[in-house]
């Protein structure tokens, strides 16, 4: 009898619980979120999908028991402090944003708590250490200083015989010009010349591609940004159209075409920054929450693409690869 009683109990209790959950939101009370981010929605997809996916095995539902605002600026990135502003208006309970949406929030407010999912928030001014954020930014930090230099250790070591190696960046993102500075000094030791292509708007993508054709560019090395993630099937079918090698930042340009990719797995940060919207809402201080770094780094080969190129990847590079693309 004992137990069927505390049966009874524990189920009428789920049932009052579910009862005030449901009462909450029909108050209006259910969390909302916002996504403030420089590139797009579609873009961004994948990532999206890997948030939301840890979302829902910590228990949240998109519009069921938690709503969100979205707000891209479609490589616009000017645009980042209007779409921040609105975000604030609304009073939502948190803002997700890599680091380019999370600088402009942590702009427009100072009390709405920010998740980073990506960016390097001490380079950004972001937060006053990893261990200690000291304000309302806590989250995920994609930057290691030496992944520029990676890069194009990687691609000369594929390549041997390069010599002039064309780079896209964003001028205005502060882990690009740090990945710079590390892949000029892999490139004195490498002996190759590099061709520097600093975009500042979508209008400088096509303009940039034609320079690097007219540079007569060996090889293509892409770093991760929101215009190049936005842009990124422009720049990979051009790569493809010249038959020229090249190396990305994210898995996503070597799933549409791209020949190579390494960096850091960045849809595994935005799964983790879901962990961080948990518990802010649940009561939890940005402050108070160390701002972790990467674990996982990824190579990943394209070998369709270097067919395609007429390419040849060395099994040193192969038995490397985190993924090969057949």
């Amino acid at each position: 009898m004992r137990r069927i009683g505390l049966a009874v109990a524990l189920v009428v209790g789920l049932a009052l619980g579910a009862l005030v959950i449901g009462e909450a939101q029909q108050r209006g009370k259910a969390p909302r979120i916002a996504f403030l981010a420089g590139g797009s929605r579609s873009g961004d997809a994948l990532l999206l999908d890997a948030f939301w996916q840890r979302m829902k095995e910590l228990g949240y539902i998109e519009g069921q028991n938690i709503s969100v605002e979205y707000r891209f600026a479609e490589g616009a990135v000017e645009r980042l402090p209007i779409l921040a502003a609105e975000v604030v208006r609304l009073n939502v309970d948190v803002i997700v944003a890599p680091g380019s949406g999370a600088a402009a929030a942590k702009k427009a407010t100072s009390s709405i708590p920010i998740v980073l999912t990506y960016g390097d928030p001490i380079a950004q001014g972001l937060a006053a250490s990893l261990a200690h954020p000291g304000g309302n930014v806590t989250g995920l930090s994609g930057f290691i200083s030496e992944l520029g230099g990676k890069q194009l250790e990687l691609l000369t070591e594929t390549f041997p015989h390069l010599s002039r190696v064309a780079v896209i960046s964003w001028a205005d993102f502060a882990p690009n010009e740090l990945w710079l500075k590390e892949m000029k000094v892999a490139a004195e030791k490498l002996r190759v010349t590099l061709q520097l292509l600093e975009l500042r708007g979508a209008d400088d993508v096509e303009p940039a591609l034609s320079a690097i054709k007219a540079g007569h560019a060996h090889a293509l090395i892409t770093l991760r940004n929101p215009l190049s993630a936005t842009h990124r099937i422009r720049i990979v079918q051009f790569a493809a159209r010249g038959r020229l090698p090249a190396i990305y930042p994210d898995r996503e340009f070597a799933e549409i075409g791209g020949l190579m990719s390494y960096g850091v797995d960045v849809a595994d940060l935005w799964g983790r920054a879901a962990v961080y919207v948990d518990k802010i809402l649940k009561g939890a201080k940005p402050a108070d929450m160390p701002i972790e770094q990467p674990t996982k780094l990824q190579l990943i080969v394209n070998l369709k693409a270097a067919k395609a190129l007429g390419l040849k990847i060395p099994q040193s590079i192969l038995v490397r690869a985190n993924e090969i693309i057949q």
